[in-house]
């Protein structure tokens, strides 16, 4: 068995448990590696903007800067997609929602502490 393959040999998926974190065994809920991963770094201002571009003329809010690890992050999304009553996902550290919702997201996320501003036009 070559080492590679001993490597990537890993659980990824239990009836049991759920998904599992190929890094330290655990389930993902209990992760340890995970929760301790640094905060990205920013300018402490949290922006939300609107995108159709590459989408086929689809509009989706994007939200950036939030100051938070990868798990709070889809945390968050899940979030606002509810409050949103809207789809989305969770890419590169960038929340992105399905439609024009930067009103709402803007006042959803000031009450949450952060200071918010409106990007692009």
């Amino acid at each position: 068995m070559s080492l590679s393959r001993k490597k990537n040999s890993g659980l990824v998926y239990t009836t049991g448990q759920g998904r599992m974190c190929p890094d330290c065994g655990k389930p993902i809920d209990l992760c340890v590696c995970r929760r301790n991963s640094a905060f990205p770094k920013g300018d402490g201002v949290v922006r939300v903007s609107r995108e159709t571009k590459g989408r086929k003329g689809k509009g989706v809010t994007l939200i950036t800067g939030v100051p938070l690890n990868e798990i709070e992050l889809k945390s968050l999304a899940r979030e606002l997609k509810v409050k949103c009553g809207s789809g989305g996902t969770v890419k590169d550290g960038v929340i992105e929602i399905q439609g024009d919702h930067r009103d709402a997201l803007t006042e959803l996320l000031r009450q949450k502490g952060w200071t918010v501003k409106r990007a692009g036009g």
